[in-house]
């Protein structure tokens, strides 16, 4: 098996997989395999989650760049016979830029943007406006929504683990299957936001922080 072969299977794909089935397939892993998900007392399976998020990050980041150096190589190509003398030791030109791996997005404008499915663990989205906004399935570990405008958002099976939610406005966001758990929400906003079907809780809250919020029912978190 060659090298490039194994890191697609480490994603559990067939060789020649899209780079949005890479990317799928990773956070579906990454979700799977988190250690914040599994018993902390249990060394072995906390050791275990550690080394296949080390082998799932090398996976996606090596064909990451694989496909980025087979586009950069097909869009180096030359277009032309002949190229000008007035041309002749000058650097050439180029559109391409290092892609930003984590933009700052702090006070962007969100409101009603489509971002399912999209993976924007890490970034900062502080005071960003995302009222509205469908967040369904969308990849959150460790994002800063710190202030951010959240109310009336799809967060239905958003991956929010150890988030940072202060003083987020959350009122009337749909948090059903939301993973919750490790999350900073002293003093978040949740009035009116959908956390239960019947008195069955549907949102993982495992180890987060929720002194000073204004939970669904009015009532602050003591």
């Amino acid at each position: 098996m060659s090298e490039l072969e194994r890191y697609y299977r480490v994603l559990e794909l067939e060789p020649g997989a899209t780079l949005e089935e890479v990317n799928q397939a990773y956070k579906d892993l990454v979700f799977v395999w988190h250690p914040d998900r599994l018993p902390k007392d249990n060394q072995r399976l906390q050791q275990k989650a550690q080394d296949k998020l080390k082998a799932f990050n090398e996976a996606r980041d090596k064909l990451r760049s694989l496909r980025d150096k087979s586009q950069t190589a097909n869009n180096s190509k030359p277009t032309q016979q002949k190229k000008p003398s007035s041309s002749y030791n000058q650097p050439p030109q180029t559109n391409y830029q290092q892609p930003n791996q984590n933009p700052d997005l702090s006070g962007k404008d969100f409101s009603r943007a489509n971002l399912s499915n999209r993976d924007l663990s890490g970034r900062n989205l502080s005071y960003a406006n995302l009222s509205g906004s469908n967040l369904s399935d969308t990849f959150m570990h460790k994002v800063n929504l710190r202030g951010a405008d959240l109310s009336e958002a799809n967060l239905f099976r958003a991956n929010l683990l150890l988030a940072d939610l202060r003083e987020a406005n959350l009122r009337s966001a749909n948090l059903i299957g939301a993973d919750l758990s490790g999350a900073d929400l002293r003093g978040a906003d949740l009035t009116g936001a959908r956390i239960r079907s019947g008195d069955r809780l549907l949102v993982k809250l495992i180890g987060a922080n929720l002194a000073g919020a204004i939970m669904p029912d009015g009532a602050i978190h003591r």
